[in-house]
């Protein structure tokens, strides 16, 4: 796919979270066209508080290796931020529900398959087998605005990956274990890792790959007024 063909519209369109990668890595030049590309996100007063951190490679491998063998023994989970979400309840939790569903049929999972459902959920830490996995992280003393300009500069970046043909998933189980992503790059305490997005070629054939979920009528969450 050439990006230069690829409208915002189509590109808004085609995104979707892709959870079974091919083993078929994105070229370097590709991927350094898309990281620019991101780089043009906006942010409050230009400070683009963003750090990131692309994983390929043995990198990728140790990480992920890493992050198994942790979910697999039990280890506690240590995010950055404490989850903060709130009760989905009413449409909110119609929604998630709805979404799990189609995904686990899709993947041939029963509700009361707690077996397949643990597997389903270390898929996460295997990276989907992608052959890339980027972590997205900010300097621990800002706060809720800024952490809202790396959410722009993500929503950025994976909309060039989908122009580039290149699948994506966010992920926010990528930052349980951020002293892991700390060690491997070097980083001091003072990076936070917000999340993580597994990304690459998209391999058709993966079962969970069918899954598609719509979105509600404008009207649902959009109100336009123009008079008194």
């Amino acid at each position: 796919m050439n990006p230069e063909t690829v409208s915002l519209a189509d590109a808004l369109r085609r995104r979707r979270s892709v959870r079974g990668f091919l083993d078929k890595p994105v070229p370097e030049a590709v991927l350094r066209e898309v990281f620019e590309l991101a780089q043009l996100a906006p942010s409050n007063c230009n400070i683009q508080p963003w750090k990131v951190f692309v994983a390929s490679g043995e990198v990728r491998d140790e990480l992920r290796r890493r992050m198994v063998e942790k979910v697999s023994a039990g280890v506690p989970m240590e995010p950055d931020f404490e989850p903060n979400a709130g009760k989905f309840e009413g449409v909110y939790r119609q929604r998630q529900v709805d979404c799990a569903v189609e995904l686990y049929n899709n993947m041939g999972i029963a509700r009361d398959d707690k077996p397949g459902r643990l597997r389903a959920q270390l898929r996460n830490f295997e990276l989907f087998d992608a052959p890339h996995v980027v972590f997205i992280g900010m300097e621990r003393s800002f706060g809720p605005t800024v952490a809202l300009d790396v959410g722009m500069y993500i929503q950025s970046l994976m909309l060039t990956l989908t122009a580039h043909g290149i699948g994506s998933c966010a992920q926010g189980s990528m930052r349980y274990y951020p002293n892991d992503v700390r060690e491997v790059f070097g980083e001091p305490d003072s990076t936070a890792i917000l999340v993580g997005i597994s990304f690459g070629y998209e391999d058709e054939a993966v079962a969970a790959n069918r899954t598609r979920v719509g979105r509600a009528p404008l009207g649902d969450s959009v109100a336009f007024r123009s008079t008194l």
